[in-house]
């Protein structure tokens, strides 16, 4: 377990398109286990370790979260917003945001009229983010524009609290998660010698549209790539298990199955459970998933793609809740699945 890096990545905001703070983090972590770093035109981070063969495995994580962005400042000061990613706004009122301004933070608050004051109409409606604000302490718009402008962008507040043992909660697991276990693969294969080149990534701009995993798979030109992300738990009240399947906190992390997933990737990785003696619990995924394995899946003539995912409740809410032990057993089943893989791997769909 590594919490410090874990809890550097979260408290590091990086909506879409702003990723680099988290990157830095990420860079500064791998730097030791890796060969070789680089960060392309996109803001990718990819980090090798070479292997004795020729083979080329990618394993990619998303290092931006959801958060908001300001696109207009009223005459008394007040700022309004829009999403980047998908936000809900019925969970922001009231809300204490950071908005990030030239390399520095202000602190505000998510503003809306107060439930004395609606009238029953009002109070029966789902508030729209055009209706709410963020409230700075600013006395009118010449003094907000000295401390935000136009193009910021915000996050919900920074932080990670455990909640019971190694449950945890926080506001980007989401994912922050899949960033983690691609940094701590390559710290548990650090001194061995194995055939695969693992390319280690933390991507950009999953949420907006699955990005950085094209660009950078493209660059990379894997044979094989796994997508590391978070998925729905359905252990809390309100999930419907019929329909999205039994996924649970510290049953390990889930191996994906079905269209978007190379049959050959998929026995191997249980077979590295197997052999790593994880636990680990099977998703059902009949089409795309809408993970950075979709994007690794159909890079140029197509590559052999596999999804670990950790299970997650709350998602894309200003506190997600994971546990550090279904993170722990991904590293180790990767890990594992790195060491079973080499240049006479087949891949290729067979009866």
């Amino acid at each position: 377990m590594e919490k410090k890096f874990f809890k550097d990545l979260v408290m590091a905001p990086s909506p879409s398109g702003f990723e680099q703070p988290a990157q830095e983090v990420y860079r500064n972590f791998v730097k030791e286990y890796a060969d070789d770093i680089k960060t392309d035109v996109h803001g990718n981070v990819i980090a090798l370790k070479k292997g004795t063969g020729k083979l080329r495995f990618m394993v990619s994580g998303h290092a931006d979260e959801i958060g908001l962005m300001v696109n207009y400042i009223d005459n008394d000061g007040f700022i309004r917003f829009t999403s980047i990613g998908g936000v809900d706004a019925t969970l922001l009122p009231g809300l204490r945001v950071n908005v990030y301004h030239n390399k520095k933070v202000v602190r505000g608050i998510i503003g809306r009229k107060p439930i004395h004051l609606m009238s029953p109409e009002d109070r029966k409606s789902t508030p729209k983010m055009s209706d709410l604000w963020i409230d700075i302490g600013a006395k009118d718009k010449k003094a907000a524009e000295k401390r935000v402008c136009v193009g910021d962008h915000a996050t919900f507040s920074p932080g990670l609290e455990t909640l019971s043992g190694s449950i945890i909660t926080t506001k980007a697991t989401d994912n922050k998660a899949g960033v983690y276990i691609a940094g701590l693969l390559l710290k548990e294969l650090s001194g061995e010698k194995i055939a695969a080149n693992v390319y280690s990534v933390s991507s950009v701009q999953e949420e907006v549209g699955l990005r950085g995993a094209r660009t950078s798979a493209f660059g990379i030109d894997p044979h094989v790539g796994i997508a590391i992300d978070v998925t729905h738990a359905t252990d809390y009240p309100g999930m419907n298990k019929n329909q999205l399947g039994d996924v649970a906190l510290e049953k390990g992390p889930t191996i994906a199955v079905g269209a978007n997933i190379n049959p050959k990737v998929f026995e191997l990785l249980k077979k590295a459970g197997d052999n790593a003696k994880v636990t680990y619990q099977i998703e059902a995924a009949p089409r795309g998933t809408g993970t950075d394995a979709n994007a690794i899946q159909v890079n140029r003539s197509g590559v052999a793609a596999g999804l670990i995912s950790i299970p997650n409740r709350y998602m894309h809410t200003p506190n997600e809740v994971i546990s550090f032990k279904d993170l722990d057993g991904a590293v180790k089943l990767l890990s594992e699945f790195a060491r079973l893989i080499d240049d006479n791997t087949d891949f290729i769909p067979r009866v």
